[in-house]
């Protein structure tokens, strides 16, 4: 019951700094721009780091056709997946926030050479990303054996 509260709160917790970050610089429409990285508001109704624009509504159902697959095998998920799987959802359901009450999703960092993205988009990138290299590592343990 300790870890699905602290599962829970991780969760709950990354989702809400993450509407946070997008309500601030949606409001207030700052714009900080540093040698590396600038902060400013981008509307965005494509997919991740804006690619696909226009494509709102199928990035919301492929959201929840993704969230539901994994709330159908919840059950089944293994202890050292359970982290960046709750980076992958915090960060889908960040961005299906956006995409169901605003109807675009709100990006702001901007490295200039890489397209403007979010604290959602990132979480979604770094959960693959790290699902992967659990599985992949596994897989080579079970292989060398």
């Amino acid at each position: 019951m300790k870890v699905f509260v602290r599962n829970t709160i991780i969760l709950v917790g990354l989702i809400i700094i993450d509407q946070l970050l997008k309500f601030l610089i949606e409001k207030t429409r700052f714009f900080i721009d540093l040698k590396l990285v600038s902060i400013h508001f981008v509307k965005n109704t494509g997919a991740s780091f804006g690619i696909l624009q226009g494509n709102n509504a199928l990035f919301a159902w492929i959201s929840v056709i993704v969230l539901g697959l994994i709330m159908l095998n919840v059950n089944k998920i293994k202890k050292e997946h359970v982290i960046p799987i709750i980076l992958l959802v915090s960060g889908l359901l960040g961005n299906l926030i956006d995409r169901v009450f605003r109807g675009f999703v709100v990006d702001f960092i901007d490295f200039k050479f890489w397209p403007v993205f979010n604290l959602a988009d990132s979480l979604i990138v770094i959960g693959v990303i790290w699902l992967i290299i659990v599985i992949l590592k596994k897989d080579f343990a079970k292989k060398k054996k």
